[in-house]
């Protein structure tokens, strides 16, 4: 994939008019409510924030590729190049007109447990890439194991063929750790421990972790 791709699909935090955090959007449907006029860009710079439509935003970042370019000059962002202008993908965007909530409640979905579980095996303990990995009942669906956060963890093949159709302790393979609802959302949680992500922890305290991923 190449960079200008790469960049589109970073992701970029969205906030309500009052400042609130609702979801993730990637780069390119941010630009596009940029460019609609819908949201404008803000800039977190030692706990002050200010706000920048798309034009400005266009202008500050020639300011800012300049500054980067300069010898030792650290580059936080990611940047998507036209034949016109080179702009920086914005951390954080604000709507105008959207004043709903955030939704408080985690999605179950695939995604979220491997988030939740560190893509590591319950059973085994190992750390896999998510194609090597699938979900297990820990009770099977054969014996009425229905979905649901705690009977839904993370599997590697192996194990997964090892325990086949019965329950942990038919098959005498106990749990890591025992399955919960995560009370935040999990992607978000590994985001944040990102330093890219640094300028989003201004808008998320404990109240507004499970915003809603798209």
């Amino acid at each position: 994939m190449d960079t200008a791709a790469t960049a589109l699909n970073s992701h970029v935090l969205v906030l309500n008019k009052m400042w609130m955090a609702v979801r993730i959007v990637d780069a390119r449907r941010a630009f596009a409510m940029l460019c609609k006029d819908m949201a404008e860009v803000i800039r977190v710079d030692d706990g002050s924030y200010m706000g920048y439509g798309f034009g400005d935003w266009a202008d500050l970042s020639e300011d800012y590729r300049r500054l980067f370019s300069e010898p030792g000059g650290e580059d936080p962002y990611e940047w998507v190049r036209t034949v016109r202008m080179q702009i920086a993908v914005p951390k954080v965007i604000r709507l105008f007109g959207y004043d709903k909530l955030p939704r408080n409640d985690v999605k179950l979905n695939r995604r979220n447990i491997f988030a939740r579980d560190h893509n590591r095996c319950q059973y085994c303990g190992g750390k896999f890439s998510s194609s090597e990995l699938s979900l297990d009942h820990v009770v099977p669906r054969s014996q009425g194991g229905g979905a649901s956060w705690e009977n839904l963890v993370c599997c590697c093949v192996k194990c997964n063929t090892r325990k086949g159709g019965r329950t942990p302790r038919q098959a005498s393979m106990p749990l890591v750790k025992k399955p919960v609802k995560p009370k935040t959302n999990p992607v978000l949680g590994l985001r944040l421990g990102s330093g890219k992500y640094e300028s989003w922890k201004a808008f998320l305290d404990n109240a507004y972790w499970s915003v809603e991923l798209k």
